[in-house]
């Protein structure tokens, strides 16, 4: 699939640029002449001073130079020119004047480009413009859609850098930029992670632009927002913050638009997950995750209408919605696609996945060192063999085996998934419990807690649970009953005191909302679904008339 991104949303935003220039210690180093003899700050004093030339030329007060040698020049600097082969100047003259195409091959789309210079060879050679050419050739001569005129070298340099092609008129201090790109892209697919039976089976891609389309597609509202922030000082990441205006509360719109501009880093290769961590999570190591991933339109459609703000960066499959609670993120798509009877049993047997995931293990390890506290009617509960290894060595190793396993099928090539699946979990169990070193009892209650994990919708939630039934394992191990008691509360409370951009993460349990904690416990109609959630702090708090 070929397709633009941006258009008029890069073109007409100012970008941002560092603070400070970049530090080339080599170069701070060789201008000295001290190397070693220097001290830390005295190093880091002088990279301050010695700027390089890249640097330099793309100070934000930097004018694009009326001269073409010059222009190039500063090209040679900055952007690598002759050095890198991507980076391409194409000279002709037209109309008697001496223009310039700066682009990157490998994002510039041959077939526009191609049409400009076809209408452009229409001019007479000896045809002359007036003394604005630039103005002219916007005016008349350059068929494209999305043009811009630019007196700013770094930003003419970022515009190309994200594929839009400058357009040079010797004598002119400015330039066109025209968006004429195609970067590699492909087509919407069914979510990984959030598959659906009934319902849309195209889910996100890596192009900010098709990730923005599909949401349009689904909420054509003339209030709906999409705010693009260059963050990175280097990687220029795209971050689209989208919101509907006069549903999202300005104050949390503002918040999350601060936070990112207010990120100063070499870039975000790694999209959106190191932007959480520079907005959201900062230093915690909080293992439960502070925002929700999604990888389906119509769930932020849907999220966008309760005044939810959704945050997507370029390069990534998913979308962030914020703020997020507990709760958030147990929900799935499939609930609201049946209906409300059997959304509700679906959104229990989820829930009863989740809660086996967590105290499945813990609970029966207890009972079978603490045979006392086992009540009557559960007599099943327990063994009377061990194995050869200790109870708690053999959850471990379990543990461990199956996050083995997981990794393993990621690494594992799509033919031999199956195969390894069943050699690993069939094979080495079913010899494991034939050895005498492991019990049936814990193979089988690994695999129900396992199910439950992978039944839990979030997969950041699923990995979080997986690490607290570790933790009351333990706790249980060493300290009895007392120590499955204390680390439940510890959890709760730990879970009760974190917050989501200012949101408590246990709402609508903590502080209680019964109208909203109904609504989690069952899919109710829609037709009974008239307030947004409180939580939100929304304009327009009715979505439909009473």
């Amino acid at each position: 699939m070929e397709t633009t991104e941006h258009g008029s949303m890069d073109l007409n935003h100012a970008g941002r640029w560092p603070r400070g220039p970049e530090r080339d210690e080599e170069t701070g180093a060789a201008r000295t002449g001290e190397g070693d003899r220097r001290s830390g700050k005295e190093s880091e004093t002088a990279e301050k001073i010695m700027p390089t030339a890249s640097e330099t030329a793309r100070k934000p007060q930097q004018r694009i130079p009326d001269d073409l040698h010059s222009w190039k020049e500063l090209l040679r600097n900055t952007i690598g020119l002759d050095k890198s082969f991507e980076v391409q100047v194409r000279e002709m003259t037209f109309g008697g004047r001496r223009v310039a195409l700066l682009f990157l091959s490998v994002f510039a789309k041959d077939t526009a480009l191609t049409e400009i210079i076809k209408r452009l060879t229409y001019l007479e050679p000896d045809s002359e413009l007036d003394s604005d050419a630039l103005q002219a050739f916007l005016e008349r001569y350059v068929p494209a859609v999305q043009v811009k005129r630019t007196t700013s070298f770094p930003l003419m340099i970022d515009e190309v850098l994200m594929g839009n092609t400058a357009f040079y008129v010797e004598g002119q201090p400015a330039a066109l930029m025209i968006d004429a790109k195609s970067f590699p892209a492909r087509n919407p697919e069914q979510p990984s992670l959030e598959k659906v039976v009934r319902g849309s089976q195209d889910g996100f891609t890596e192009t900010l632009i098709v990730n923005v389309a599909l949401i349009r597609r689904r909420l054509r509202d003339p209030n709906l927002r999409f705010e693009v922030i260059r963050v990175g000082r280097r990687t220029q990441t795209d971050v689209c913050i989208g919101y509907v205006e006069d549903i999202a509360n300005t104050e949390l719109v503002e918040s999350i638009r601060d936070k990112i501009k207010a990120i100063d880093i070499d870039g975000l290769p790694l999209a959106d997950k190191q932007l959480e961590e520079m907005t959201v999570s900062g230093g915690s190591w909080s293992p439960f995750p502070l925002v929700r991933y999604t990888e389906r339109p119509d769930v932020v459609a849907a999220q966008l209408l309760d005044g939810s703000v959704t945050v997507i960066v370029d390069t990534s499959p998913s979308a962030i919605l914020l703020p997020t609670t507990y709760f958030d993120l147990v929900q799935h798509a499939e609930e609201n696609r049946q209906n409300p009877f059997m959304g509700s049993y679906m959104r229990w047997v989820r829930y009863l996945g989740i809660f086996t995931s967590l105290f499945l293990m813990p609970l029966w390890f207890l009972y079978n060192v603490k045979a006392s506290l086992r009540p009557d009617w559960l007599w099943f509960v327990g063994t009377e063999k061990t194995g050869e290894i200790p109870l708690i060595l053999q959850f471990l190793i379990a543990e461990i085996g199956v996050d083995l396993l997981r990794l393993a099928a990621v690494h594992t090539p799509a033919p031999l998934v199956t195969a390894m699946t069943l050699l690993s979990a069939i094979l080495i169990g079913d010899i494991a419990v034939k050895t005498g070193l492991f019990v049936n009892e814990v193979i089988l209650y690994m695999a129900v807690s396992a199910i439950g994990m992978f039944a839990t919708p979030s997969y950041e939630l699923g990995l979080a649970n997986r690490i607290i039934r570790l933790g009351l394992l333990l706790a249980v191990f060493f300290f009895g009953e007392i120590g499955f008691v204390v680390g439940t509360t510890l959890m709760f409370l730990f879970l009760a005191m974190e917050r989501s951009f200012n949101t408590p993460y246990l709402w609508p349990f903590l502080p209680f909302n019964a109208a909203a904690f109904r609504d989690i416990l069952f899919r109710m109609p829609l037709s009974s679904n008239k307030k947004r959630l409180s939580i939100y702090r929304t304009k327009k708090n009715r979505k439909q008339p009473v």
